[in-house]
């Protein structure tokens, strides 16, 4: 069967898909909508996936261009001609797969599309509700995105869920030498992946931090990644005093991630809406206890007290207290620590979870 995925950009995500498509009896085709900013992916796809020249693909998509990439996904359509469609985030690359009359189509929710974008203004609902009525299969990470499309107008029966799920080979508990490379052989580390940007609540969790710091003189923190809001976060550190507890790592490769997670007593996360958190699904698999903001969908993979803790959305003293209890119980951590593994293997098993994205591609030919 040919499949042509449609997605918005080239991410990580992409190339966890592209990679199990690749894998699959499938003949795949990729279609990018968009060039955003700085390349997000440094892996190229893999050699068995067709890369599709056309149209778009070069610059940032604007609305004004709509008409032009519409005509552009038909002309694709006639030279391919797949068996499915796979498209998504649902108002930008699922509208224009819908607008192209074509079917059979898989639409994949990327979280914050129904999360957040549905509820922008009356456009962007109309946008939701008229993707989803022509969707023939909904794809969406967890039960949060599910629900949201139901109250969007998808049928419950034409929805599958799964966790995008982690390599949990790669991702998995063992030694890491980057503390005692920091000097911090004693310390109380905490570790913070998430994109310094307002949706991930990184102001409220950098504020936490320094004022349980000064609460706890081993509290140290490996603050990986960067953003819009770097300035202001760096400048809460610098502030502090504290600031020489705080390791800026960067960017860091994928193939380097699991040594940080390893590193850390606690992952903490204080983003104010996710789907299934991928990094938090790093973390569990690699064994580490979690804090993380009490929003519904992390609700799904986080029991009070069993892989980890959680704190209310956007409260400091909140999350401050949290840490601090953490920290004061860390007699606890190793039983957390199992029970965080465990849970990534039941349910975030990227090897398990992909088989599930072609049962979505059989119900969607299946509907025809």
């Amino acid at each position: 069967m040919k499949v042509l995925y449609f997605s918005r950009d080239y991410t990580p995500h992409d190339h966890r898909f592209l990679s199990a498509l690749a894998e699959s009896e499938h003949d795949v085709y990729y279609l990018r909508l968009e060039r955003r900013g700085h390349q997000q992916e440094d892996r190229e796809p893999p050699a068995n996936v067709h890369i599709v020249q056309w149209d778009g693909g070069q610059k940032a998509a604007r609305f004004l261009d709509g008409p032009r990439l519409l005509s552009g996904l038909r002309k694709v359509i006639r030279q391919v001609k797949p068996d499915l469609i796979h498209a998504g985030p649902i108002q930008t690359v699922g509208l224009l797969a819908v607008l192209s009359g074509f079917h059979p189509l898989v639409t994949m929710s990327w979280g914050s599309d129904l999360l957040l974008d549905a509820a922008k203004n009356a456009w962007y609902r109309w946008a939701t509700r008229y993707v989803l009525k022509h969707s023939d299969v909904l794809i969406g990470d967890c039960e949060t995105v599910k629900h949201k499309a139901v109250d969007y107008g998808m049928p419950p029966e034409d929805i599958v869920t799964f966790p995008w799920g982690v390599d949990l080979e790669h991702f998995s508990p063992g030694e890491s030498r980057l503390r005692s490379q920091q000097g911090w052989g004693d310390a109380f580390v905490l570790l913070h992946t998430r994109t310094w940007a307002p949706l991930y609540g990184v102001d409220v969790f950098a504020k936490a931090f320094v004022q349980a710091a000064r609460q706890i003189p081993e509290l140290h923190l490996f603050m990986l990644g960067g953003g819009p809001l770097a300035q202001q976060i760096r400048g809460i550190f610098n502030q502090s005093g504290i600031q020489e507890r705080v390791h800026f790592a960067g960017q860091v490769a994928l193939a380097d991630l699991p040594e940080y997670y390893r590193a850390a007593d606690l992952y903490v996360s204080a983003s104010h809406s996710d789907g299934s958190s991928v990094s938090l699904m790093e973390a569990l698999a690699c064994g580490t206890p979690v804090i993380v903001s009490e929003i519904p969908s992390n609700a799904e993979w986080v029991t009070e007290g069993v892989q980890g803790w959680c704190f209310a959305d956007g409260d400091v003293d909140a999350l401050t207290e949290t840490i601090l209890d953490a920290y004061e119980n860390r007699q606890q951590l190793p039983k957390v620590s199992q029970a965080a593994r465990q849970q990534a293997e039941t349910r975030a098993d990227w090897t398990k979870n992909s088989k599930k994205l072609l049962r979505a591609y059989d119900l969607a030919i299946n509907n025809q």
